[in-house]
């Protein structure tokens, strides 16, 4: 498929809640890793974007988030229709999109829930009492098959793999943004494990109908249950290829070797 293909591939119906358009970045010292991606997300809908190591993917989630660590060199970022690229990362984070880390950082000293009532105040202005959260997030906890005495232990210390994962959806649950980049959520979970996860990202999303989904992955097993409605194929800083799920399937059976085929330039 080529560049001008996979662009046109892009859905054009409605207003975009997020939209990048020909987007390149590099590293602080120059180094091209992402070159020329288009994406766009329309409320509601849920996008698989999967690629081998070394494709961008984690750095293509941290350019959405505007981390300093890369420069965007060109194209653009755009969120309910406003231009973001040059917006720092805390702007975006109140704006309402949330990025759920591959490796969840342990935060010594600040519990769950003191963490989640400063995140709030800075993502909406509302200074909730402790009580009124924590009745929340009990009720999160409850419906995220999460146990209660997690909201007072510390952020993430002692948590196994798939609880640091269920908390990131808990604070997606509770801070309520419209749109989520989900980054290689299934990294180090086992079967059982990711089933919970994505059991719990669809608990969210019947609350939040027009919630915005991006999940990053390597593995066609976490799409079995997000059910994606577009699916990308990101290879060499670039998008070779756009579908519905048939795409995460192909690329079950044949590997990354055969879209690593249809990128153009490929032999270059």
């Amino acid at each position: 498929m080529s560049n001008a293909t996979v662009a046109d591939a892009i859905p054009t119906e409605g207003t975009p809640l997020f939209e990048v358009r020909d987007l390149h970045a590099s590293t602080t010292d120059g180094i091209g890793i992402l070159h020329g991606v288009d994406l766009v997300v329309h409320p509601g809908e849920v996008h698989a974007l999967m690629g081998p190591n070394g494709s961008g993917k984690s750095t293509l989630a941290s350019v959405l988030l505007g981390s300093p660590e890369y420069l965007v060199t060109g194209g653009s970022i755009r969120f309910r229709g406003d231009e973001i690229t040059e917006w720092p990362p805390d702007v975006r984070g109140k704006a309402g999109i949330f990025l759920a880390f591959q490796y969840p950082l342990e935060i010594a000293g600040v519990s769950v829930i003191n963490f989640l009532r400063q995140s709030l105040s800075a993502r909406k202005g509302i200074d909730m009492s402790v009580l009124e959260l924590r009745l929340s997030i009990m009720d999160w906890m409850d419906r995220l098959g999460m146990d209660p005495s997690f909201a007072d232990r510390h952020v993430n210390e002692g948590f196994s793999g798939g609880e640091k994962k269920r908390n990131e959806i808990l604070q997606m649950a509770i801070l309520e943004p419209e749109m989520a980049i989900l980054d290689e959520t299934d990294s180090g979970l086992d079967i059982d494990a990711l089933r919970v996860v994505a059991e719990g990202v669809a608990e969210v999303r019947r609350d939040r109908a027009n919630l915005g989904i991006l999940a990053i992955t390597h593995y066609q097993r976490l799409l079995d249950h997000l059910r994606p409605d577009v699916v990308h194929i990101l290879m060499d800083g670039r998008v070779v290829e756009r579908g519905g799920p048939e795409i995460a399937a192909r690329l079950e059976r044949d590997g990354y070797e055969a879209f690593r085929a249809t990128r153009p330039n490929a032999t270059d």
